[in-house]
């Protein structure tokens, strides 16, 4: 028996007869290059057509329906009116936010627009989980990235609840079709301080990634395509948290970017894609006041510090939540202080960071 089938078997067997775990699901695209819809409905393991017959509801999405207009709209409609703190929301994409939502109008609700900032809004607030599925509905993204025409927002920035965020550009299958699992079998995952699933973005691809002994032994690529570790040329796993080393991508899990043979571009990252680029740039060495922290480090002190992206949020769990102005992002060489090496202990690289920010304040 194929894997696939074993588990569309599994999933079955598991919510056979109970139909009050086929939650409704709602999946609505707002500005987005809908890279996440097609993603999913690549899902192999288990299959869509297992996910929608014994895993979910699946009410509306506009990549798998044949309704237009009010017939469509009046699918969410109906959800809200009935299913109130059932059902699963889904936002795929920025929510823009500029001309009250004119940039993005999902279709024609009683002759009028009905945009996506009032569908967000109006479904979520009842909605019993909502899930930002791709990085621009978590983080913005690319699509609320300088200039920002559309004045686009993540779907957290114009909500006033949780949002579950499961970013990617786009997002792993498995990411989300388990996150959805784990909503129906067992309620909310553990989440991390950025509310995304600690199941898939627990650790650093740096710390899960095939390559790692290569970046041990200082054996490294000096362009992309040479299959040593891709650090020196712009990968970003060791700030970037996701399991993409071990889960893997293609459908059947059989690759993905270093293995391919160019850097990871940190596209699960809350600063994807400004604040990643250059993307086959070496990645900085964190420069606080008087403090160089080599980037490998940044990963082995996670839950003591955060340091997503390129460091930006290093001093967040130690200073009012916020990150002062005076803290940069050092692009320059190294200057003087105190150099924080990977062999230094976590305890004394923390303490140290306290140290000197405390000087400063």
């Amino acid at each position: 028996m194929a894997a696939s089938e074993a588990t569309n078997q599994l999933v079955g067997s598991l919510l056979a007869g109970d139909k009050k775990k086929h939650p409704p699901v709602l999946w609505l695209g707002t500005n987005t290059c809908a890279g996440d819809s097609i993603s999913f409905l690549n899902s192999l393991d288990p299959g869509y057509r297992a996910i929608i017959t014994d895993l979910i509801d699946f009410r509306y999405n506009h990549f798998v329906m044949s309704a237009e207009g009010n017939m469509a709209t009046g699918v969410l409609q109906d959800i809200l009116a009935k299913f109130a703190g059932e059902y699963i929301l889904i936002v795929e994409g920025t929510v823009p936010t500029r001309s009250n939502g004119l940039y993005c109008v999902l279709g024609q609700r009683s002759g009028e627009p009905y945009t996506a900032l009032a569908a967000v809004r109006e479904l979520g607030m009842a909605a019993g989980h909502v899930v930002a599925v791709g990085t621009c509905a978590a983080f913005g993204g690319p699509y609320a990235a300088q200039p920002n025409p559309s004045g686009g927002k993540s779907v957290q920035e114009v909500l006033n609840r949780k949002v579950i965020n499961v970013p990617g550009c786009p997002v792993n299958p498995g990411w989300i079709v388990g996150t959805l699992a784990h909503l129906v079998w067992y309620g909310e995952p553990e989440l991390d301080k950025y509310n995304r699933p600690t199941l898939f973005y627990g650790e650093t691809i740096h710390n899960l990634c095939q390559r790692r002994h290569y970046f041990d032994s200082g054996i490294f690529a000096s362009q992309p395509g040479e299959p040593w570790c891709m650090y020196k040329v712009g990968c970003k796993g060791p700030v970037t948290f996701a399991d993409c080393p071990y889960r893997q991508w293609n459908g059947e899990h059989i690759n993905w970017p270093v293995k391919a043979n160019t850097p990871c571009i940190g596209c699960v990252s809350p600063e994807f894609p400004e604040h990643t680029m250059p993307f086959f740039e070496h990645l900085p060495d964190i420069h606080l006041p008087g403090i160089t922290v080599n980037a490998n480090r940044i990963g082995a002190v996670t839950g003591t510090l955060t340091a997503l992206g390129i460091g930006s949020h290093l001093a967040v769990s130690i200073i009012k939540g916020r990150l002062p102005k005076t803290v940069k992002i050092g692009l320059a060489p190294s200057k003087p202080g105190l150099e924080v090496l990977q062999t230094t202990p976590v305890q004394v690289l923390v303490d140290s960071i306290k140290k000197k920010l405390k000087k400063k304040h």
